[in-house]
């Protein structure tokens, strides 16, 4: 019988465990565009925005986290400006961290991100892109412990996102954009 109750304990302890704990970040990004187009010469410019996240360990090692920022961006073609775009592009990442009881905490994720354009003026309105964009993304970043509960945070993604820009007049496809960028990421977090 106390065999079975400390099996149970162990089980028990194991399954909070397995829960692990919820972080929250907020960081200052640098977004640095690897911008190429198909045609128009297009081009989007680097921008600093606000991004915040939460993450979630599956595991002591193992973690999701959901990356959450939004921008409008400058475009050119040929150097003239044609107007700008906003994109909301949130994106969820499985992260491995390498040493998760250390003060300094590295890690390393792979993952999935779903952009949605949005307020899109292009070409005094007579250009318009695809709304919807799926791609991959990949991060690396450390986590520096500042006491038990707050910690200095360093992160860098690389996001592949792209779209069609169209003729608002007939729908025709004028140019593919690409704008996988570069986010360059530092801020604090906290655990819940």
């Amino acid at each position: 019988m106390a065999a079975l109750a400390c099996a149970g304990a162990m089980m028990i302890g194991s399954a909070q465990a397995a829960q692990g704990d919820f972080l929250g970040r907020a960081r200052v990004l640098y977004i640095n565009p690897d911008a190429s187009s198909s045609a128009l010469n297009l081009d989007v410019n680097s921008k600093v925005t606000p991004e915040l996240d939460f993450s979630y360990f599956v595991t002591r090692n193992l973690a999701l986290e959901l990356i959450l920022a939004t921008r409008k961006h400058d475009v050119t073609a040929g150097g003239t400006a044609v107007g700008t775009v906003k994109h909301l592009p949130p994106t969820l990442t499985l992260q491995y961290h390498f040493m998760p009881d250390q003060k300094f905490r590295p890690y390393a994720g792979v993952g999935l991100n779903y952009t949605r354009f949005y307020d899109v003026n292009l070409g005094g309105g007579t250009l318009t892109v695809d709304r919807n964009s799926w791609g991959a993304a990949l991060q690396v970043g450390a986590d520096v412990e500042l006491s038990k509960r707050f910690f200095l945070n360093f992160d860098i993604k690389k996001i592949w996102m792209d779209t069609d820009v169209k003729s608002v007049a007939t729908g025709a496809t004028v140019a593919n954009l690409k704008i996988n960028p570069w986010l360059f990421g530092v801020g604090v977090g906290m655990k819940f």
